[in-house]
């Protein structure tokens, strides 16, 4: 038995620093720009493994749980590169499935003073559960569209009865867009549900200028059949509704260098709090050392903890509690 599979997408990440470019406000937000035409120096450049769901494996494996992932490749280098570096990583790839004429998923990703614009290329594989052994835990993250249209989800409810296991869903772009209440089901087995406070909104059809109340916001997402809901929003921290309390919790100090990975790091550390039987609000904290580690790295991964760092964290910013919301 696996204590988690990872259920999505990975990609190979290629990484730019750079510094000659500048930001423009707009109203619809802060746009990078840079010369057209010309040719810009890169200060650092890397070929990361990257992808919500592999970073989630990496991640929940240096933590220390035994976990296995299923994603989709291509038979291209950009493939072999991520079973290479997912078998260095200690995670179980039995479940990685090779596409044959097709190109894995890659992304270009522009870092510009800690914040990052990100160029994806995404397949959309055929997606198809294989015979996945039980798992105590599943991850759900980003997908191609097909898996949408597809009776992928159906697979995966079906496993998740058959198997008991516990759903952790983070939603991804497409997941989002074709809207979570398409798979009323799926939220029902759903355990713990993340999204950030611009997707929560977007889910509730929150309009930009209504006020925004968290609590409403937390308890219109249980209502869908999550048994817990955890909301995100950036340096203020994170928010959690464990079906009782209403919890706050803010940031741990972090010096950014780059925000990649910052939500799949929390939502990690989360759901691996939650695996070690610590409550909500305790998990919540997981989480954000986990995140705070990881804007410190370049890429998603460099930071992610080991459960030894991650308990040499929680201790020395013990003070840093969630807060019960009135």
């Amino acid at each position: 038995m696996f204590d988690l599979i990872s259920l999505g997408d990975g990609a190979v990440d290629h990484f730019f620093k750079i510094s000659d470019a500048h930001v423009e406000e707009e109203k619809s937000g802060d746009e990078l720009c840079l010369t057209l035409g010309t040719k810009l120096p890169v200060e650092t450049y890397q070929q990361i493994l990257g992808g919500n769901n592999a970073n989630n494996a990496v991640g929940a494996t240096r933590l220390g749980l035994k976990t296995a992932i299923y994603l989709n490749i291509g038979e291209d280098l950009a493939g072999q590169f991520t079973l290479s570096k997912l078998k260095e990583e200690g995670v179980d790839s039995r479940y990685v499935v090779k596409n044959k004429g097709l190109d894995s998923n890659v992304s270009a990703l522009i870092s510009f003073k800690g914040e990052r614009t990100i160029l994806t290329y995404h397949q959309d594989f055929k997606y198809e559960l294989p015979d996945l052994d039980k798992a105590r835990w599943v991850y759900l993250s980003s997908m191609g569209k097909s898996a949408q249209n597809s009776h992928f989800m159906g697979q995966i409810e079906n496993y998740l009865e058959r198997t008991s296991g516990l759903l952790f869903y983070n939603p991804g772009t497409m997941e989002l867009s074709r809207g979570l209440t398409k798979f009323p089901k799926l939220l029902s087995l759903t355990k713990v549900l993340i999204l950030n406070l611009q997707e929560a909104e977007l889910v509730l059809n929150i309009k930009p200028e209504e006020k925004k109340d968290i609590k409403h916001i937390l308890k219109s997402l249980v209502n869908l059949g999550p048994r817990m809901a955890v909301v995100t929003d950036g340096v203020e921290g994170s928010y959690g509704y464990d079906g009782e309390d209403y919890w706050k919790l803010g940031i741990f100090p972090a010096k950014l260098i780059d925000m990649t990975g910052a939500g799949d790091s929390y939502a990690t550390g989360l759901l691996a709090g939650i695996f070690y039987n610590n409550n909500l609000s305790e998990a919540m904290r997981w989480g954000a050392a986990n995140g705070a580690s990881v804007v410190e790295k370049i890429g998603p991964q460099a930071g992610l903890l080991s459960y030894q760092q991650i308990q040499e964290k929680l201790k020395e910013h013990s003070k840093i509690t969630a807060q019960k919301l009135s």
